[in-house]
């Protein structure tokens, strides 16, 4: 069998001053009307990073993670309710449930694009909550993975027949490994469905499903921080 570098694994940064005076007030009243206007259109993009008894953490618009009480409207998100599996929120005005990880965007002619928050951990890697075929698995984000790169055992329990695929080799901190391209169904991180995105199965060394290119080059990717904002571009 050949053996072929195909992937790269790294685990992871007067009356005139009267005219002056009304000129003045009217760019005042003119400033105060748009600024009420922007505080009062609601936000673009909500996702749920943290679950509660009657409370939840939310990113708005992308922005940094903050905590909202039932009860609480911010940036014209409301938390209505909140448990330890679920948040009732309320958005212009509709009331949407969301799980953890789950995100709603609207309210602009891009808003059908679904958007993802997700927090780097002490170490600055971020991982996601999501599915391959519909079986739940947690991803490392891995900009460096050309394709998104799972485990022999972890196609194995998916019931994923991966040998049927064209045999290669990936480079892993063990060196060079067996593996397969796949394509899998459907890929789902948080609201964010993909349907036909290229995989590949990694006999041995690989620890964790790595989230790579093949499904970020379809993202619009923007980090701040701790926090990375990923918004469904097609």
């Amino acid at each position: 069998m050949a053996i072929e570098k195909k992937l790269t694994l790294i685990y992871p940064q007067g009356v005139g001053r009267g005219c002056k005076a009304a000129k003045a007030a009217t760019t005042t009243l003119i400033l105060a009307a748009v600024w009420l206007a922007s505080s009062a259109a609601w936000a673009g993009s909500v996702s749920v990073m943290g679950l509660f008894k009657d409370k939840a953490i939310v990113s708005i618009d992308g922005g940094k993670p903050r905590t909202l009480s039932a009860g609480q409207t911010v940036q014209g998100v409301k938390l209505i309710a909140a448990d330890s599996s679920s948040a009732n929120i309320e958005v212009d005005g509709k009331r949407r449930t969301l799980g953890m990880g789950q995100s709603f965007a609207g309210g602009t002619p891009t808003g059908t694009r679904q958007v993802v928050s997700l927090t780097a951990d002490a170490r600055g890697h971020f991982a996601a909550m999501g599915s391959l075929n519909g079986f739940p698995v947690t991803f490392l984000v891995d900009t460096g993975a050309t394709s998104i790169a799972i485990s022999a055992s972890e196609a194995g329990r998916m019931g994923l027949d991966y040998r049927a695929g064209q045999a290669t080799g990936v480079s892993t901190a063990a060196g060079v490994v067996p593996a397969w391209h796949v394509k899998f169904n459907t890929v789902k991180v948080g609201g964010i469905v993909l349907n036909q995105v290229d995989g590949m199965v990694v006999e041995t060394g690989l620890d964790v499903p790595l989230l790579g290119m093949s499904f970020l080059n379809r993202m619009e990717m923007r980090r701040d921080g701790q926090t990375m904002t990923l918004t469904q571009r097609y």
